[in-house]
């Protein structure tokens, strides 16, 4: 029977990338979106057409209640998941001084209460099945080091990698791992509009990431040979420090 893995934010980007290259791996995937009906179908039939069995599990992960409900709702259909992959996230840029109150609020909202929204209801069920498991959260180079008009998204983003290193410490006797992948630039919707020429000045080896480049990433947290990894931040960066 294969293993049930959620991949939050999964209908298109780095999100969709991950699910492919789990679907790979075999997995059972539950793809969360938010609201984009056509661009989650496309994100299921691609994952169906890699192999894997596939639903559509819709909730936003900033909101809690709904949340809990979904993820319930799901885990009675088809039982707890193995593993998670909390990729859903959300910036709003603007200097500090500029960003708005609900800038901030939905940025943490969405990348950092999300984190406790979708894994407060599985872990126990996850702990209860003795099957060990796998969580991996999506932080950001800008969680890492900090990026300037990101004070909202730098601050959640370092808080999911605080609170992905505390969930190891607590869930390592359970053998289940809990890492984080930490992308630099990555050719998404999410850089649209961003000065490219520039931000490839400061890469180096001079090209955005693929997200393939995370999925594969993911994918190898995933497997056997990752079993005594955990607690760790993978930065996918082409050499920014």
């Amino acid at each position: 029977m294969a293993r049930n893995v959620l991949v939050t934010g999964a209908s298109r980007g780095i999100g969709r990338a991950i699910a492919l290259a789990l679907a790979r791996q075999g997995f059972d995937l539950a793809l969360n979106y938010r609201s984009d009906d056509e661009a989650a179908g496309k994100a299921l039939a691609l994952v169906e057409a890699a192999g894997a069995r596939a639903r559509l599990v819709r909730f936003d992960v900033s909101e809690r209640a709904a949340a809990l409900a979904a993820l319930e709702d799901d885990m009675k259909a088809h039982g707890p998941y193995w593993g998670v992959v909390c990729n859903a996230g959300l910036h709003a840029d603007a200097p500090f001084p500029t960003l708005k109150a609900e800038a901030w609020d939905q940025v943490l909202k969405v990348n950092l209460d999300g984190f406790y929204n979708v894994l407060k209801p599985v872990v126990m069920p996850m702990v209860r099945a003795h099957q060990g498991g796998r969580i991996v959260t999506v932080s950001s180079f800008s969680g890492v080091v900090g990026n300037r008009g990101q004070v909202n998204y730098s601050a959640a983003k370092a808080g999911l990698i605080g609170a992905t290193k505390a969930l190891a410490q607590e869930l390592a006797k359970r053998e289940i791992t809990v890492n984080s992948v930490a992308p630099g630039l990555i050719d998404t919707e999410m850089i649209e509009g961003a000065p490219i020429e520039e931000i490839l000045k400061r890469i180096p080896m001079r090209r955005l990431g693929k997200p393939d480049e995370i999925g594969a990433v993911v994918a190898f947290l995933f497997s056997e040979g990752a079993a005594y990894i955990t607690g760790q931040v993978l930065q996918v960066n082409g050499g920014l420090s």
